[in-house]
């Protein structure tokens, strides 16, 4: 079975960053696929990084992480639009997946649509899991 949790923004905008990052990669190694609203701080998702790898195991794989956030092209009002959204925003704009590296493949992305690829052997050896259980 493939979990998916959505988080809003608002969830996680008042933690501080080490708090954030251990809430979601407690999530990630529940084998849940993780879509924030929003995105992190750059430093956040260095910091993500550097964390799984030093929690790397032969449980945990690590993970995969992808942003998606909308592109200013367009006319110039357009553009003056999304840049204050932005600024009113902040990091709420777009959205952020994380997930498992033992679930998810890969993750591609084109200006018009987002592609998430699961392995299917993952997902098998996921479902034998809980059904011995």
């Amino acid at each position: 079975m493939l979990a998916l949790q959505f988080i809003p923004y608002s969830e996680v905008e008042g933690l501080s960053s080490v708090k954030r990052i251990k809430k979601l990669l407690d999530l990630v190694k529940a084998d849940k696929i993780i879509l924030l609203e929003g995105r992190l701080k750059k430093s956040e998702e260095k910091d993500l990084i550097e964390i799984t790898m030093e929690e790397i195991d032969d449980r945990f794989k690590g993970i995969e992480l992808a942003v998606v956030y909308p592109e200013s092209k367009g006319q110039f009002v357009d553009r003056m639009k999304k840049g204050f959204l932005s600024l009113l925003l902040g990091n709420r704009l777009g959205f952020t997946i994380i997930g498992p590296a033992t679930l998810i493949k890969e993750i591609k992305r084109d200006p018009d649509k987002i592609m998430l690829y699961t392995s299917e052997e993952s997902l098998k050896k996921s479902k034998n899991k809980r059904g011995k259980r």
